[in-house]
This record gives C-alpha cells, structure tokens and sequence, in this order.
C-alpha cells in the first residue's frame, strides 16, 4: 500500500513541530525517517497512525483518505521504541491481542500466531512471559504482534533504540528480511545513520519539522543537493573553492569539475569531500586522485579497521580528516607534525549560499550520531 501525505501539519501552540510536509511512499518500500531528536520525526508518524490528530493537511493509504479515521481503521501496525507488552499476558497472548480485539475465530488466532512465532524466530518462546525474555526477544515479539492484524502499513518509532550494538544489528537484519518476504510498506524513524543506511530503500531527512531533502542512501551520502543533509550524515570536510568553466579551483591547485555541475559555474562552491575519499602521501607524485595540496598533521587516532587522521593543509584555516588502513600509516611512517601531501579521489559540490554560512568552514560532524 502506498502512503501520500499532503501539507501535513502539526502546532503545539504556537510552535510548529511538523511544517507542511508533503510525501509519497511507494508500495512495498522501506522508508527511513532520519533526524534529531526534536525534529518532528515521531510526531509524523504518530499522526500517520492515527495516534496524533493533524492540524492541516491529509494522509492517504493507498486510495483511502485517512486523515480522520481513527487508528483502528487504519490498516496500519505500529512498533515502539519501549516495546509496549502486556507484561502479565504470555508471548503467545500479546501477539494475539490485536486479533482478539477484531474477533478472529479462535483456530485462525492460534495458526496466525504460530505462523508468526515462526517468522520471528521464537517458535519455542510462546508460554513465556516478557519478563523472560531479553530485550531483542521482547522487540521480536512486538513486531510479530504488530504484524497479527496483516497491516498494509508498517510503522516503527525507534524500534531498536533501547537495544545494545550487537542485538540492533542482529534485528536490522531480521527486520529487513521480514519486511521484504511480506512486501509490506514501512516506515522506519530513527536517529542512527547507521540503521538508515542499512535498512533504507531511501531516507528522507527532517530537520525541525520540514523534510529537507529525500533520495537512496548513497546518493545522500555521496551527493547531498544541501549543506545540512552534507554535514548531518557522517563526517564532511567542507573547502570553499570557485568553479570556473570545467575546473574547480582550491588555493593554488585545480581539479576537473564533477559532471553534473555545470549550473554552478562561475559561482563561489563548497566542495564535499568525505574523510575515506582523502588520500595522504609522502611524495605529490605519490597521490592517488587529484592534488588538494600540502599539510601537516594534527593528529592519528586509531578507531579499530582505520586512521583517523587529521590534517591542516598550510593555505586553509581548516583541518580536514582523512580515514586509511593502519598498514598505510605504518607504512608512511608519519606522526603529528609530520608533512604530508593531500589528494581526494571523489568530491561533491555545492552552492555557497547562506545555509552554507551557518555550517562552520571546518571538519563537520554530526555530535547528535556520534
């Protein structure tokens, strides 16, 4: 089932927390919803569920407006970050609640919920209590219940937040698979680019209450059409350069402008440039991709598979951050202070405007997914 929302509004008092938002998600797509926390990312999707009234606009699943029918009606499951079992019923109970409630025959209730036992990988779990379980059995009994009714429309709000590194992990996998053997339409909210990345078909990005830019994880990453989206998914090195004809010029060095940029030229750019693009040599001769200049390093901090290294290149104000194999840098031999050369293999640009001005011309990183 497809979900069209329209203008979609929501104030508490004078404040806006979801600004006329508009967007359509196609059947069978697992959609991810990423932003901060306070961005307005839960309250939308409460209100897709029902759960929250709108104050302007509509939500359409499929052909069915359901701006104002209640949840129930919906056809929609809903996962929560805190689980939300009924402590004092068994596996079994909670995940037949929902059809209880819609007086499914009882032979029918207990095939469904077998099926689904089955589905989520606790088929021998059914007679225990959540008190019983671990965290990650709990968040596989909720989305099983979630999944009793057979909604067309999946949603869930943080569903692995409470969870350690390597259960979310686990779950992520589980949870793609379930969705794509079902072919059910979800909606995904979280905070962690990691998950976004891992479990999107595309994700859209939601910075107080307005919905900034949408597209396929890589493209996001690689190719942002703005500064926020650029800084807000990993670490941006952000240089301010000028593209002038079919190069883009950085200090004293050029390089041959990105196909698909034609538009800026003439005009004042930023230039992207993600930390695993950078390269660092001894020599200029010994760059891979082309040449940003020269630098010094600031300092090598070991973060387990990479380096992370920092560089200050000697006409920028700014240090940028390079990521290589610890078998490299072993094999430069550098240290802090040491002289290096800087090239970059991929970079992105964009326009100069004023949201750029409120993005710090420094190593950009996003403390709220660190």
């Amino acid at each position: 089932m497809s979900i069209l929302l329209n203008d979609v509004t929501k104030r508490y008092g004078q404040q806006s927390v979801v600004k006329g938002l508009s967007l359509e998600i196609e059947q069978g797509e697992l959609f991810v919803l990423l932003g901060s926390s306070g961005s307005g990312k839960s309250t939308l999707l409460r209100m897709i569920a029902g759960l929250t009234p709108l104050d302007g606009g509509q939500i359409c699943l499929g052909e069915r407006d359901v701006t104002h029918l209640p949840t129930q009606q919906r056809g929609v499951g809903f996962v929560f970050q805190n689980y939300s079992l009924f402590k004092h019923m068994t596996v079994k109970q909670n995940i037949a609640f929902g059809l209880e409630v819609r007086h499914i025959a009882r032979v029918r209730r207990a095939q469904r919920v077998q099926e689904l036992l089955d589905l989520i990988g606790l088929s021998e779990y059914g007679d225990r209590l959540p008190s019983e379980l671990s965290g990650g059995q709990q968040q596989r009994v909720a989305l099983a219940r979630a999944l009793a009714p057979e909604p067309e429309v999946l949603l869930l709000d943080e569903p692995f937040g409470a969870l350690d590194v390597k259960i979310r992990t686990q779950l992520r996998q589980n949870l793609r698979e379930i969705q794509r053997r079902l072919g059910i339409t979800a909606i995904l909210v979280t905070h962690d680019q990691d998950e976004a990345f891992e479990l999107a078909d595309r994700i859209g990005i939601i910075e107080k209450g307005e919905l900034l830019e949408i597209g396929k994880p890589e493209d996001l990453y690689r190719r942002p059409q703005n500064h926020f989206t650029a800084t807000f998914l990993g670490t941006a090195n952000l240089l301010r350069a000028k593209r002038n004809g079919k190069v883009v010029h950085v200090g004293d060095h050029h390089l041959p402008a990105p196909e698909g940029t034609e538009h800026l030229s003439g005009q004042v750019v930023e230039m992207l440039l993600r930390p695993e693009s950078i390269d660092l040599a001894l020599s200029k001769e010994d760059l891979d991709g082309d040449v940003l200049g020269e630098g010094q390093i600031e300092s090598i901090t070991f973060a387990g598979a990479l380096e992370r290294i920092t560089v200050h290149l000697v006409d920028r104000e700014q240090p940028i951050e390079s990521v290589i194999a610890p078998e490299k840098a072993r094999r430069l031999g550098i240290r802090p202070g040491d002289r290096v050369w800087v090239g970059v293999s991929e970079y992105h640009l964009l326009p100069a405007d004023k949201l750029a001005d409120s993005v710090p011309q420094t190593l950009a990183n996003n403390p709220a997914l660190s």
